[in-house]
């Protein structure tokens, strides 16, 4: 299905945020929205998730997924345990919940680690088996605010690398707030760029490098050419 917002409005007591916002993000698609620090994208992200209305405009977004920027993992639960608590408060049981996590524990290179607390994972492991817990959901669409963004530079390529592997095999509909241009360069489809607040949409941009993308992308000139053109937007 097919997320949709239409000149939608937000404000919040003395603070106007969105100023008609119309974005599109179609089934299967990888989507990155960027902008200025406090222009609204993480409003967007309560509006699409059913966790804020608009005060105009229309919101038209199938059940999501939300990846906050913490992992939020319960120390005293196991990975397993973990995973699989979206599914319990869904109304699964227990035992239900347990298997349907357990069978993408290879996929999301946890395998081994079910029993695991988060204190014995290393920051990239606690981020898959965040996204896990969301993806096992069975929701249409993926919100992810800053997936990586308390990640180490290594790290954070190795993720993202990973998750471009993932999301090319499941086809996920993925809408990502980022602050690394370079970031949403290389992992998605189109960027988004919100202006500053009250914010609108300012330019969406195409990217047209052929996946599978591998790091040596990011020397390229076409990838430095979408750069340059995302910094100006940003800068103007």
């Amino acid at each position: 299905m097919t997320v949709t917002l239409d000149e939608v409005v937000k404000s919040y007591p003395g603070t106007p945020v969105l100023d008609g916002v119309s974005l599109t993000v179609h089934p299967g698609e990888f989507v990155s929205i960027i902008g200025p620090s406090g222009c609204g994208k993480s409003t967007i992200f309560n509006l699409l998730a059913g966790l804020d209305s608009p005060d105009s405009g229309t919101v038209d977004a199938p059940r999501c997924g939300y990846m906050p920027q913490k992992d939020l993992l319960f120390p005293w639960r196991s990975i397993l345990d973990n995973t699989s608590l979206g599914l319990e408060v869904q109304g699964a049981g227990k035992k239900e919940a347990r298997e349907q996590a357990r069978e993408l524990f290879g996929v999301f290179g946890l395998a081994g680690f079910e029993n695991a607390r988060p204190r014995e994972l290393s920051g990239g492991m606690r981020q898959r088996a965040a996204l896990l817990r969301t993806v096992v959901q069975g929701r249409d669409v993926l919100l992810l605010d800053e997936p990586f963004g308390a990640l180490d530079s290594l790290t954070r390529t190795s993720m993202q690398d990973w998750l471009q592997g993932v999301w090319q095999q499941y086809r996920w509909t993925v809408l990502m707030i980022t602050h690394d241009i370079r970031e949403a360069i290389y992992l998605s489809d189109r960027v988004i760029v919100l202006s500053q607040r009250p914010s609108r949409v300012v330019t969406e941009l195409s990217i047209e490098l052929p996946r599978p993308r591998g790091v040596d992308v990011i020397t390229t000139e076409d990838f430095a050419r979408y750069e340059r053109r995302l910094l100006a937007v940003l800068h103007a």
